[in-house]
């Protein structure tokens, strides 16, 4: 089965990356810069051939997505086995685990933030989510292709297994007991996100060592999911990396 990436940053990823079979990168007649140049030579090194289009053929493929002249035909997403992703984590890994996000544009910048936060990798539910189709891996700017992506039959049961392995599970909602900075995350994590709007459903949240929150100003109901997701992600590197003092595991019972 094929399926398309379109956008410079989404395709030239796919090239680089090499973790899904790039079969033919089809390049817009009217576009000669430096940036799809970057394009070409990847697909010169991964020995992908090039083909000229007419702008108006990548508009059809694309199905009116933005394009940016560039379009790759590749192997359909593949997703990472749970296990393996559980056993080739580090000593003190640090998961996305998402409970229901339906908007693939939120799954891309989520799994931009955490590629960029150098986190071990995510987990989605298998139905009643977004899956890796193209206009999440754009939305993603291509980071999509470098983070390992796993789904799973039931979030809960995954949640109850992060903890059997002495992963802390640490959920992120509006309605959180303590503040996001309050917590320990140089400990080994997976942070749970609901879905949009909704937040964690109860029982994910209930499965939670510790449900954390983002304070905000008045009149601000709440954070886009991705925006959010940086925030947490970015606390975890702060920790990391000794850029401040860590937080304690407030209000938690234990894995």
């Amino acid at each position: 089965m094929t399926d398309r990436l379109y956008g410079i940053h989404a395709v030239l990823e796919a090239l680089e990356a090499g973790r899904r079979g790039v079969t033919r990168v089809l390049i817009s007649a009217s576009r000669d810069d430096r940036r799809v140049q970057r394009v070409l030579d990847a697909a010169h090194k991964a020995g992908v051939p090039v083909q000229r289009q007419p702008a108006r053929a990548l508009d059809r493929l694309s199905g009116g997505e933005a394009h940016q002249g560039v379009l790759a035909l590749v192997a359909a997403a593949t997703y990472a086995d749970p296990e393996d992703l559980l056993r080739d984590a580090g000593a003190s890994p640090l998961f996305v685990v998402l409970d229901g996000v339906e908007d693939p544009r939120n799954l891309g910048a989520v799994a931009r933030a955490a590629a960029a936060a150098g986190a071990d990798g995510i987990f989605l539910p298998e139905r009643g989510t977004a899956g890796l189709t193209a206009v999440a891996v754009k939305a993603s700017a291509g980071a999509a292709e470098r983070i390992p992506i796993a789904r799973v039959g039931n979030v809960v049961t995954l949640l109850a297994a992060l903890k059997r392995k002495n992963i802390w599970v640490v959920g992120l909602d509006g309605s959180g007991e303590a503040p996001w900075t309050s917590f320990d995350l140089t400990s080994p994590v997976a942070l749970v996100l609901g879905g949009e709007g909704r937040g964690l459903r109860r029982l994910a949240r209930e499965t939670c060592d510790v449900v954390l929150s983002i304070p905000m100003a008045g009149g601000v109901e709440s954070l886009n999911l991705s925006v959010a997701a940086g925030i947490a992600l970015f606390e975890a590197v702060r920790q990391r990396r000794g850029l401040g003092g860590k937080g304690q595991k407030a209000g938690a019972s234990g894995p």
